[in-house]
């Protein structure tokens, strides 16, 4: 039987979606203005994107219904 592997996350979803958006942009700066630089722009705008959604998920205003 195969086991898998658990570990616990250090940091929150919210930075690491942060920190990965930041270095893509940095890498993305260093390239010429092209195809390759648009896509990892875009990922690093999903990644802006998913950060504020999770905050907006998990903001206190929100309830589930009761």
């Amino acid at each position: 039987m195969q086991h898998r592997r658990r570990f616990k996350e250090t940091e929150s979803i919210q930075d690491r979606l942060a920190s990965f958006a930041k270095s893509v942009r940095e890498k993305a700066s260093l390239l010429a203005p092209g195809a390759e630089q648009n896509e990892l722009l875009r990922k690093a705008r999903q990644a802006d994107i998913a950060v504020h959604f999770d905050e907006w998920a998990n903001s206190p205003g929100l309830q589930r219904p009761k």
